[in-house]
């Protein structure tokens, strides 16, 4: 026997949805709207006047009057399998220090690993779940989690059953990638041609070794100056996709190097940071379908100079993604929607290009619009209600928590 739940009189209804999409009102947005899901997935929506309630007697009804429905939030790029923290160096930076100079000092993302690399995968889990839960309170239903803290063949492993294990048990959608290209161990550094050494163990034994056990859906490397050049990272995302895996790549962050440009090449899902990308090289996103997930957090936190250029991106044609880059070292923070309002206030985003970009076009950057990014009939019932008469609170009421309540797959998140 089919279950509904009915949605009713929502102030907004944000929909999305190209059906309902003018210039006007680029959100689709459905003002005294309602919904209806049936076990599981959206099977109406619209004007509550055109709602035939009696169809639904026996259905939960959810009175939605003075608050706003919009598609679940997806961060499609977080890194929270981790030990440690790095509140040390967050101190440093703020007494002038900069990024890479304490990566090049033994610190950064090799602190971290030697963390990790010691705890135990109980430890990483129950770590990383309660990082989970934090997302899921500012209304994420869908989230990338990235290994990359173990820059060897068990730690990465261990990473990835964690990930694993975060799927089979939280609510939400966790999308694993893999990320042992994240930095160079250390033992490599201080070899001659070692990352040449380290990108072979990747490419021959890695990475063959993990298409087998089926515990990735994405690959991605860190592509920049002192970590892994253009010519590397060609190597290590020709070999995944030769694998079977879809691509990643972080680009462009501290230099334009090449890597956006070679993530097009290369067909990726999505190229990420994007603060110094080149015109030709977002024209080259565009003509790949490539998704440029901007992480206006990570240049705040680290005091960079200025942000990934989100409206020259956007007016070229690349859909932009918004993410927290949640991670120990560069951006310690699980509050998407404060990412949303950075990219308001620091990149010149309006409300609805911010809403679209951590619904649907998040979806697009893992590959998931087909089912959920919108509120549309036929897609899954991750949706969020937030406490406030309309979208635009979200960015106007800034610093609290805007989030009512959450439904992923149309199940009462408590």
């Amino acid at each position: 026997m089919s279950e509904y739940l009915v949605f009713l009189h929502a102030n907004q209804v944000v929909t999305v949805d190209a059906k309902y999409t003018t210039a006007e009102n680029p959100l689709g947005v459905i003002p005294n709207g309602s919904m209806v899901v049936k076990d599981g997935s959206i099977s109406w929506v619209g004007d509550t006047r055109d709602l035939d309630l009696s169809q639904y007697s026996d259905a939960k009804q959810i009175d939605c009057i003075g608050k706003t429905l919009l598609p679940g939030f997806i961060d499609s790029h977080t890194h929270p399998v981790f030990a440690g923290d790095r509140a040390a160096e967050f101190e440093q930076r703020l007494n002038g220090v900069s990024y890479q100079d304490i990566a090049k000092a033994g610190g950064g993302i090799l602190h971290t690993v030697e963390a990790t690399r010691r705890a135990s995968e109980d430890d990483l889990y129950e770590s990383a779940k309660q990082r989970l839960r934090t997302m899921m309170s500012f209304g994420v239903t869908t989230v990338e989690a990235k290994s990359g803290y173990g820059l060897d063949w068990e730690t990465e492993l261990k990473s990835l059953k964690v990930i694993q294990r975060l799927k089979n048990t939280l609510p939400l959608s966790v999308i694993a990638t893999y990320m042992g290209a994240h930095d160079i161990p250390a033992d490599y550094r201080q070899q001659e041609n070692g990352i040449d050494a380290y990108v072979d163990v990747l490419c021959t034994q890695d990475l063959p070794q993990l298409a087998k056990l089926g515990l990735a859906d994405f690959v991605d490397v860190f592509c920049e100056t002192g970590y892994f050049s253009v010519d590397q990272t060609r190597r290590i995302l020709q070999t995944a996709k030769d694998l079977g895996f879809e691509l990643k790549v972080h680009a462009e962050e501290f230099s334009d190097l090449g890597g956006a440009a070679l993530a097009a090449e290369l067909g990726a899902m999505s190229a990420d940071h994007l603060l110094h990308i080149n015109d030709k090289s977002i024209t080259a996103m565009k003509e790949s379908g490539t998704i440029a997930t901007l992480l206006p957090g990570t240049a705040f936190y680290l005091r960079l100079s200025h942000y990934a250029p989100a409206k020259k991106i956007l007016d070229i044609g690349v859909p932009v993604a918004l993410a927290t880059d949640f991670n120990p070292g560069s951006c310690m923070t699980e509050n998407l929607q404060w990412i949303m309002t950075l990219a308001c206030f620091q990149m010149g985003m309006t409300p609805a290009q911010v809403i679209e970009s951590v619904t649907l076009s998040g979806a697009k950057a893992l590959g998931l619009e087909a089912d959920r990014g919108s509120l549309s009939p036929g897609k899954r019932a991750d949706i969020i209600q937030l406490d406030v008469p309309g979208y635009q609170h979200l960015f106007y009421h800034v610093g609290i928590n805007h989030l009512d309540s959450v439904w992923i797959t149309g199940k009462k998140v408590e």
